[in-house]
């Protein structure tokens, strides 16, 4: 009788402990470093013209977004899966943030980092965004997300105003890039 009383207490105390060090270990477990975050870069109305107009060998994805933006929240994925499918195939893609000036080293890098987006990534530093609004498209009025597919050319050859349909986009883009299996 007295041996159970000792030792059902030392067998208790012993599972206790065998609980705790696992949740130890996994406290003082060193955290995983970070990547750094994407570079965004200030972009004016001039430089997002020569951008777009420029000679170019491939033709040119551009997405307008914003963080506070939920459409373009939703759909971020999706163009990150599009990039990494297209740009081995001749396709060039940027993106072209419209938050405020101050998320640039903030929110903006971080969004995409955690969307493991690697195409280059800009934001509209003016103080009147409309004369870039309207270089764009005559059309559009700022609404978000918008995304132009410009041909070799730098000719438009596909637009859509709100979040874009995956299937729908990568037909336009098929139409334009050299595919390297020659179809």
């Amino acid at each position: 009788m007295r041996f159970k009383r000792v030792i059902i207490p030392v067998v208790l105390c012993v599972l206790a402990a065998s609980l705790v060090v696992p949740a130890q270990r996994k406290k003082s477990a060193a955290p995983k470093p970070e990547k750094p975050l994407p570079v965004v870069s200030a972009i004016d109305t001039e430089a997002l013209k020569g951008l777009i107009k420029q000679q170019r060998e491939r033709p040119l994805l551009v997405n307008f977004w914003a963080t506070f933006c939920d459409p373009c929240r939703d759909e971020f994925p999706d163009l990150v899966k599009i990039d990494k499918e297209y740009r081995p195939q001749s396709l060039e893609f940027v993106t072209v943030s419209l938050d405020d000036v101050d998320q640039i080293k903030t929110d903006v890098p971080k969004f995409l980092n955690d969307m493991n987006a690697t195409m280059p990534a800009y934001l509209l530093d003016v103080s009147d965004p409309e004369p870039a609004i309207n270089f764009v498209d005559k059309r559009w009025r700022g609404d978000l997300p918008a995304t132009y597919l410009y041909n070799d050319k730098g000719e438009m050859v596909y637009w859509h105003i709100g979040r874009v349909n995956p299937a729908e986009l990568r037909a336009a883009i098929d139409k334009v890039v050299k595919k390297d299996d020659g179809r």
